[in-house]
């Protein structure tokens, strides 16, 4: 029997459905403007030895990253990196550029990682990369942050569906951990649990999307505009490690999409560095990288 898609509009009010592949950007998207903390030694990107697009949600883990690497690379002088959603990354290679702050950036990166397994397929769709050219190189599971005492009473992944619950909300046209997310809310509740947070909730005012997760929800619970928000369990433990006050509620191993969860990366085909980036490729899948990651919540692989 063919799957069912659930579908659900976006914040541009564009149906989207769970199960669609990423689209391809025609436009180039625009990078939020408050956004420069995601945007690293930008002053350098167009001389830089190394571009690497990184999933966001490394964000905590990825200065140590660049200091082992160059310290085994040292002639890898100069790294531009970017720290966005890999979906708004994704449309940034697609459209040859990105707006940011009234500026155009045309910035190719050498390696990309995205932990939606279709962003690499609309690369090789798009020919930048060969197709089956990506490998798994990390993993990660969700979890549940909310304000300190639990106002909201949060015990499971189905009281999310409660009206009065406010939820921060991953923007599945952007971010990757949203697909997820809704593959959780789908095991919690099925397809009904999906339709009432991403559409009956949200044309409410309680499930408010993000357009940068990491760093919109831990904020959002700090200011107690919200109840709960799903988020990486490595980004809860970079929060507690950083002082932020708040409590987990874990949806429990059957739920938390451990088993689901793969970090891909890829070298772009055509990059005008490809020694640097095969170095960086090489090192990302190293025991060295594997190590620092696990320092930071991740589950390394072991493949």
């Amino acid at each position: 029997m063919q799957a069912k898609r659930c579908e659900f509009t976006n914040a541009t009010g564009q149906r989207l459905a769970a199960e669609e592949p990423p689209p391809t950007a025609a436009d180039p998207p625009v990078i939020p403007p408050e956004r420069a903390d995601d945007l690293h030694h930008l002053e350098i990107a167009g001389s830089a030895d190394l571009v690497l697009f990184m999933a966001g949600n490394q964000f905590m883990a990825m200065e140590e990253i660049i200091g082992r690497f160059q310290a085994e690379y040292p002639e890898v002088e100069k790294i531009f990196y970017e720290t966005l959603p890999p979906g708004l990354a994704l449309k940034q290679i697609l459209a040859h550029g990105a707006v940011f702050r009234d500026r155009i950036l045309t910035i190719f990166p050498d390696i990309y990682t995205s932990v939606d397994q279709r962003a690499m397929q609309a690369l090789a769709r798009a020919g930048r990369i060969q197709e089956g050219d990506y490998h798994v190189y990390l993993h990660n599971r969700l979890t549940l942050m909310v304000p300190p005492g639990n106002p909201a009473r949060i015990r499971s992944v189905a009281d999310l569906g409660r009206d009065e619950v406010r939820i921060s909300q991953p923007d599945p046209e952007n971010e990757d951990i949203a697909r997820h997310i809704l593959n959780m809310y789908r095991q919690a509740g099925g397809d009904d649990l999906v339709q009432r947070i991403m559409t009956t909730k949200r044309a409410a005012g309680t499930t408010i999307l993000t357009r940068v997760h990491h760093r919109e929800t831990p904020l959002r619970l700090a200011q107690q505009t919200v109840d709960v928000g799903p988020v990486w369990a490595t980004e809860a433990i970079h929060a507690h490690a950083t002082g932020r006050a708040f409590e987990v509620v874990e949806p429990g191993a059957a739920l938390d999409q451990r088993d689901r969860i793969n970090y891909y990366v890829c070298r772009l085909a055509q990059t005008p560095r490809p020694a640097n980036a095969q170095k960086s490729l090489d090192f990302l899948r190293s025991s060295a990288a594997q190590n620092i990651y696990r320092k930071y919540g991740f589950v390394p692989h072991s493949g």
